[in-house]
């Protein structure tokens, strides 16, 4: 394949149908998957992640999966590395790069060529906003964040105490807002976006069919095993959908039924935090309706796409 390399993404809600789309496009159009998961880089986190099993990733090549322990941290400006890297390579290879992901925050950082600021990590500093956020709240630390970088509180939820500390330490590193150091450089790639959907309803219900799977197909022993090998439930990673809740099960804070019920409100919670990120209305998401199979169409779309000069 000449030129400058095309990508596929494929975006939507999480229990929409991704991966099951990633794999069909991959097999008719000779593609690997792109990860674009904040939490199916780590390690030994699975079946809470919704990873793709083994079999699944027997069908085409996966990369941006198992990059990290638990307790490592990855930052934007390293995932956005590793995500162009490999889709120049699948592209010299002659294959077909698919982005797949409901972490909103790394697709647009790919395909909008978000520039980020290369800032070390302070654990130090990390503990003290941490803590301050466990003992005042997390609607504290987004209010100190609003006085000094106003734009970046606009655009990060408070409830993501996790983005909020970043953006505190980048601006103490640094002395700028890190909304003043994030630009936009647009890679030179050919894009395709193909976003699933379904009525909101649907979804829910195919959540909550999802989470149940999980407790059956092991959830509750791949938390467990996890914190045996050391990974707290206050590290970042672990405040995932189902772990951080599965934690307190198992230390006796809450029953087991409790803590099902918190990963299905929340996970629904989560479903409304993704539509802002990948909104119904942008021209440049192709929406199919994966209440149906969206594979016909979705293969018509790359089919034009790959056709175009």
């Amino acid at each position: 394949m000449d030129g400058a390399p095309r990508v596929v993404a494929i975006v939507g809600p999480t229990a929409v149908g991704k991966t099951a789309l990633s794999l069909r496009l991959a097999q008719v159009f000779d593609g690997e998957v792109i990860s674009a998961d904040s939490r199916q880089i780590y390690r030994g986190m699975d079946i809470g992640t919704a990873k793709a099993t083994p079999e699944e990733q027997a069908v085409a090549p996966h990369h941006l999966l198992d990059i990290a322990d638990p307790d490592e941290g990855l930052t934007l400006a390293q995932f956005k590395a590793l995500a162009d890297a490999a889709i120049r390579e699948i592209w010299a290879r002659g294959r077909l790069p698919l982005l797949v992901g409901g972490t909103g925050l790394y697709v647009r950082a790919v395909l909008e060529g978000w520039t980020v600021p290369e800032v070390p990590p302070n654990d130090a500093l990390r503990e003290t906003l941490y803590a301050r956020a466990e003992e005042e709240g997390h609607d504290a630390l987004h209010r100190e964040l609003a006085a000094v970088d106003p734009d970046a509180s606009e655009g990060i939820d408070a409830r993501n105490v996790r983005r909020v500390v970043r953006a505190l330490e980048v601006y103490h590193e640094t002395g700028t807002p890190i909304s003043q150091l994030q630009r936009k450089d647009p890679p030179d790639y050919r894009i395709l976006r193909i976003g699933l959907t379904m009525a909101r309803e649907a979804l829910y219900t195919r959540i909550d069919a999802r989470v149940d799977a999980m407790l059956a197909a092991g959830l509750v022993q791949e938390v467990r095993r996890l914190l045996e090998q050391g990974y707290t439930s206050d590290l970042p990673a672990m405040s995932g959908l189902g772990y951080r809740q599965i934690a307190q099960y198992l230390a006796d804070e809450i029953s087991l039924d409790e803590a099902v019920a918190l990963i299905k409100r929340h996970t629904r919670r989560f479903v409304r935090q993704q539509y802002n990120w990948f909104r119904l209305n942008d021209p440049d998401i192709h929406w199919l309706d994966a209440a149906d199979d969206p594979a016909p169409a979705a293969i018509e779309l790359v089919r034009a796409f790959l056709a175009q000069p």
